[in-house]
C-alpha cells in the first residue's frame, strides 16, 4: 500500500494508560498503523522495567489492531525515518501539555521535514489521568487498575 499512513506514539509510558490507549484507539480511526514507541528520558529514571511494559501493552490490543509496540533509545525525528513513519501522535490533557508539546513538535519538525505532530485532546474522562500519579498510588500499594488497561 503506496499511501499508507504510518503514526508514532512515543512516551516512556511508564506506565501505559487508559488515556494513552484510548489515544492509540482514536488515532487508528486517522492511520493505518500506529507504533507505540516506548522510549527513555533522559530526564527520568523508570519505575516499570521496559520490558515488562511493552508486554503490558501489548496484552491491551488485539492482533487485528494494527498496532506493534517497540522500544527506543534515540531521537525520536530519526526513528520516525527508519519506521517510515510520517505522522506523530501526541495527546494533550490540558494547555500547559500543548505548550511542552508544541515545542517538541517545532523541533522534531525541524530534524524532519517530513514529519507531521498531530494533537489529540484527551478524552475527558482520561484527562485527569497521569503517569506521575499513577506511580505515586502504586508506590504506596494503591489500586491503579481503574486507570490502566491491562492486569499488572
Amino acid at each position: 500500500m503506496a499511501d499508507k499512513k504510518t503514526a508514532l506514539f512515543p512516551g516512556s509510558f511508564d506506565p501505559f494508560t487508559k488515556g494513552h490507549e484510548d489515544i492509540v484507539r482514536r488515532a487508528l480511526k486517522l492511520f493505518d498503523e500506529v507504533i507505540i514507541a516506548i522510549g527513555y528520558n533522559s530526564a527520568k529514571s523508570r519505575y516499570f522495567e521496559v520490558e515488562y511494559m511493552v508486554d503490558r501493552v501489548k496484552s491491551a490490543f488485539s492482533p487485528g489492531d494494527n498496532i506493534s509496540v517497540i522500544v527506543y533509545n534515540e531521537l525520536t525525528a530519526d526513528l520516525a525515518k527508519k519506521t517510515d513513519a510520517t505522522f506523530l501522535i501526541r495527546g494533550l490533557r490540558n494547555t500547559t501539555d500543548f505548550e511542552y508539546e508544541n515545542s517538541i513538535s517545532q523541533v522534531n519538525r525541524y530534524l524532519n521535514a517530513e514529519l507531521e505532530t498531530v494533537f489529540l485532546i484527551t478524552s475527558p474522562e482520561y484527562a485527569h489521568i497521569s503517569s506521575t500519579i499513577i506511580r505515586e498510588v502504586h508506590k504506596y500499594d494503591g489500586d491503579i487498575s481503574p486507570f490502566i488497561p491491562y492486569e499488572l
